[in-house]
C-alpha cells in the first residue's frame, strides 16, 4: 500500500536511533526499555538503560536484587514505583516461567506492572509478532488518519482505533511499523501545532492541515509548599539513593535536604504520612534513628 511504503520509506531515512532499536533484541531489554519508557523522556532512558543492563543483565539478576539495589539503579527516571514492580515482574518470570518471557498477552499481563500497552510491545518489538501496539503517540496518528478530526486533542476510542490499526499494521514488518509510527507522532504528528506539510503521509490524511490547536486541561494535583505531593516522594527517595548503602538519615536532616529549610511543625502530619506510604510501598525504611533506604 502507499501509506505503508510512504512511512516505512520515511522512516529509514528518519528514523531516530535508540539502543533498544535493534534487530532481533533480547525480550528482557525490550521488557526494561518499555518499563522505563513510561512517563520518561526517550533521551533519559536512552542514557539510563545501558546502565541498568549491566548492573543487572538477565531477568535472573533482576529477580535477585533488592529494594534499594533496584531503587539507587533507578536514578533519574522517575516514578520509582515501576522500578520495583520491574523487579518483581522478572522475580516471576524467573520462578514461573523459567526466566524465559512468555510469548501470550494473557501470561505477560499476568506479569506485575506489565499492562496491556507493555504486552503488546513485548510481542512486537521483542518477537515481531502482528499485534495492535497503543501509546499516546500511536493513539494520536490513528485517529487523524481514520477520519477527519476537529482539534489536536481529538482521540478515537481503543475499541475504534484497533480494528483500524489492524488493517493497515503490514504482516511482516509489525515492529518496524511501530516505530515508525511512534516517530511519526513525536516528530511531526505532534499533540500541538502538527507539522503536517513535512508529513509523509499528509496526501492520505484525513486530518491534515486542517486541526485546531487546543491545550488540555490538566488536573491539578494534591500539592505541599506549592509543588506536587509525588514530587516530594521522589525528593526524599533520592536524598536517600544518595547516601551510602545502610546509611541511616535522622528526619530533620532529610527533610532539609529534600526541601533547603526545616521542617514545621504543623507539616509533621504530613511528613509522617507521606515517610509511612513510602515505606509501605517498599522504598524506605524507618528506624529508631531516623530513616533509610530499603534493603
Amino acid at each position: 500500500m502507499d501509506r505503508t511504503r510512504s512511512l516505512l520509506g520515511w522512516y529509514r531515512k528518519s528514523a531516530r536511533s535508540f539502543p533498544w532499536r535493534i534487530d532481533k533484541p533480547d525480550p528482557y531489554v525490550v521488557l526494561v526499555s518499555e518499563t522505563m519508557l513510561q512517563q520518561t523522556q526517550t533521551s533519559r532512558v536512552a542514557e539510563a538503560l545501558p546502565q541498568f543492563i549491566e548492573r543487572f543483565p538477565t531477568i535472573q539478576a533482576l529477580a535477585e536484587a533488592s529494594n534499594g539495589d533496584v531503587i539507587r539503579q533507578w536514578k533519574g527516571l522517575g516514578y520509582n514505583s515501576r522500578a520495583l514492580r520491574l523487579r518483581d515482574a522478572a522475580k516471576t518470570v524467573a520462578t514461573e516461567h523459567d526466566g524465559i518471557l512468555p510469548r501470550s498477552l494473557a501470561l505477560l499481563q499476568s506479569l506485575p506492572g506489565v499492562g496491556p500497552y507493555t504486552s503488546a510491545a513485548i510481542l512486537c518489538f521483542a518477537f515481531n509478532k502482528n499485534v495492535v501496539v497503543l501509546d499516546v503517540n500511536v493513539r494520536r496518528v490513528y485517529s487523524r488518519l481514520m477520519k477527519r478530526q476537529t482539534t489536536t486533542a481529538d482521540v478515537e476510542a481503543d475499541n475504534t482505533l484497533i480494528p483500524f490499526a489492524e488493517s493497515i499494521i503490514p504482516a511482516r514488518s509489525a515492529s518496524e511499523w511501530h516505530h515508525a509510527v511512534m516517530d511519526l507522532g513525536s516528530t511531526i504528528c505532534t499533540a500541538r501545532s502538527p507539522a503536517c506539510t513535512r508529513c509523509p503521509l499528509a496526501q492520505m490524511c484525513p486530518s491534515h492541515a486542517v486541526l485546531v490547536d487546543v491545550v488540555r486541561t490538566k488536573k491539578r494535583e494534591p500539592e505541599f509548599r506549592g509543588d506536587p505531593r509525588r514530587l516530594w516522594r521522589g525528593r526524599f527517595i533520592e536524598v536517600l539513593r544518595q547516601c551510602s548503602p545502610g546509611t541511616e538519615l535522622q528526619h530533620s536532616v532529610l527533610f532539609r535536604r529534600a526541601a533547603g529549610s526545616p521542617l514545621h511543625v504543623d507539616e509533621q502530619e504530613w511528613y509522617t504520612a507521606t515517610l509511612t506510604q513510602l515505606q509501605i510501598d517498599g522504598f524506605i525504611q524507618l528506624t529508631p534513628k531516623g530513616v533509610r533506604l530499603a534493603d
